[in-house]
């Protein structure tokens, strides 16, 4: 839409990770070095997490850009899954159709394909993106999967990417084996303000700009708002581009950066990273119950708050009284309702103006799955089901127990 005006030759501030647009600042250069590392190194493990938006799945796709061609690569990305839908995924990552195989046999196959490409030489790499979501029974596999060996050295490098929660799980002290088996950790955190300016100028110049577009009063602005995270960077940026089209203007200063944040109703970062913080609680309550569900608040496709769900009534709207506050003038003082349960939880309409929408059809009740999506005014809040996982964690999986018995040999691991 603006390329034409700003004498571009695509968009530079898409939110999809493309590689060409990778920014090496100093972190993710070190980022990048260490999931290289994985390649070189017969027993790689590698942990790189980072904020929404920080860049990681751009940094793996720049990494997959550069693999050696010995390299025999699986990713996934589904991540709520049980341990055996996530052996089942890697083999499919691997050209395997293992939808009618036990556990067992999923593990022995996954071996015998480790050991067969490492006797080829060529080097297998796992890469897990979201792997903050990983149950630890999950990541237990994953513990067992990175101790296949041949006669002389690890099969399998890994590499977990995901958010910092990520980091919460590995220090617990039931995965501390897995911890172990970890090579070399590294966390992502937001550009500086010089880097800031550099990631835009950046950008710029490969859509193929040739002359200055924003003014020099417009970075201190964007950092304000953005706090250095990339993708909120390129949503504030884009929006500042369309703001600028829209006057016909060819230069971006402050009063455009300000007609951008108005168009996206965000406050300065540190007052919305605040807020956040306080709606994304550990998972238990004061009362020490377990949050059942999460609420992940989207605004032009951006995540702008996040809302544990607890057993019991957890009210949003407009004004500060309630648990989930969401300052617009299309909500309610007291918009929705959702009431949680071991069973279920219930999305409730509380007779709000511009009520609730699930596609283009408004309800007044639901019952919540997860993932379920729905849009209240501008906003797109989006359901995730935590009860599943901590089923996973804390009960005893009859049917992984049933599938470990049997004559079939256990892959050969190390201590």
């Amino acid at each position: 839409m603006y390329g034409e005006l700003f004498q571009l030759k695509e968009p530079p501030f898409r939110l999809s990770p493309d590689p060409q647009f990778l920014f090496a600042s100093k972190q993710h250069a070190r980022a990048k070095a260490y999931m290289e590392s994985t390649i070189w190194l017969a027993d790689g493990f590698v942990v790189i997490t980072g904020e929404i938006g920080a860049g990681k799945t751009t940094l793996i796709e720049s990494f997959l850009d550069e693999l050696p061609e010995d390299v025999v690569l699986a990713q996934v990305t589904q991540t709520q899954v049980t341990p055996v839908q996530f052996l089942q995924t890697v083999l499919v990552e691997f050209g395997f159709r293992p939808f009618k195989m036990r556990k067992v046999e999923l593990m022995a196959t996954l071996r015998d394909f480790l050991v067969e490409q490492y006797i080829a030489n060529k080097r297998v790499v796992l890469i897990i993106d979201e792997a903050q979501n990983l149950s630890r029974k999950v990541l237990e596999e994953i513990r067992l999967l990175s101790g296949i060996e041949s006669k002389k050295e690890k099969v399998l490098r890994i590499i977990l990417a995901g958010q910092p929660e990520l980091n919460e799980k590995l220090n617990s002290p039931r995965l501390e084996q897995l911890t172990q088996r970890v090579r070399l950790r590294f966390h992502v955190g937001p550009l500086s303000k010089r880097e800031t300016r550099e990631y835009i100028e950046h950008r710029l110049s490969v859509a193929g700009a040739t002359a200055p577009i924003f003014q020099e009063e417009a970075f201190p602005l964007i950092f304000r708002y953005t706090g250095g995270v990339p993708r909120l960077i390129n949503t504030l940026c884009d929006t500042a581009l369309l703001c600028a089209f829209a006057e016909e203007a060819t230069q971006i200063g402050s009063a455009l950066i300000r007609s951008a944040v108005e168009e996206l109703q965000w406050e300065e970062y540190d007052k919305r990273s605040h807020r956040r913080t306080v709606a994304s609680k550990d998972s238990t309550t004061n009362e020490g119950q377990l949050a059942l569900g999460k609420l992940k608040v989207h605004v032009r496709d951006q995540l702008v708050l996040e809302q544990e769900l607890p057993s019991g009534r957890t009210v949003l709207g407009r004004t500060a009284d309630n648990e989930l506050q969401i300052r617009s003038k299309f909500i309610s003082r007291h918009h929705a309702q959702v009431v949680c349960d071991l069973q279920e939880c219930l999305l409730e309409d509380l007779n709000s103006t511009n009520g609730i929408f699930m596609g283009n059809k408004r309800i007044k009740r639901h019952r919540l799955t997860d993932g379920d999506e729905f849009q209240i005014g501008e906003h797109r809040l989006v359901y995730e089901d935590l009860r599943q996982a901590y089923e996973e964690d804390y009960r005893d999986d009859e049917d992984d127990a049933a599938e470990n018995t049997g004559s079939n040999p256990q892959p050969q691991q190390a201590d």
